[in-house]
């Protein structure tokens, strides 16, 4: 399985970005049966998780991103999708995307202040 992270960039306090993790490979429950879960690592510190979607849909966010981040799945496409607004350059990171046992290459977001 692989998994591609991409979306990210540079964007000043306040806007928004849309990471996509899209899987290929062979899993098993297929894509849609399995947690995905998007992590970040900011320089210096360790890497903390973000937020996860299950299976089902259900959704969970750590504190620091609640109500500015948003998950959203498209199993057809075999893709996640994490929704970044009101950003604040705390969030500026390295973020990965994780499934099963599988990590994504990661993908540099930048908040300017």
């Amino acid at each position: 399985v692989q998994l591609q992270a991409s979306g990210g960039g540079l964007v000043q306090a306040g806007g928004s970005l849309r990471l996509s993790c899209a899987a290929s490979g062979s899993l098993g429950s297929g894509f849609g049966g399995n947690t995905l879960r998007w992590y970040r690592q900011a320089p210096g510190k360790q890497r903390e998780w973000v937020a996860t979607i299950t299976s089902s849909g259900s959704t969970h966010y750590a504190d620091s991103v609640k109500g500015r981040f948003t998950l959203s799945r498209d199993n057809a496409k075999n893709t996640v999708y994490l929704q970044m607004n009101s950003l604040k350059p705390e969030d500026t990171a390295v973020y990965y995307c994780y499934l099963v046992s599988w990590w994504g290459q990661g993908t540099q977001v930048t908040v300017s202040s």
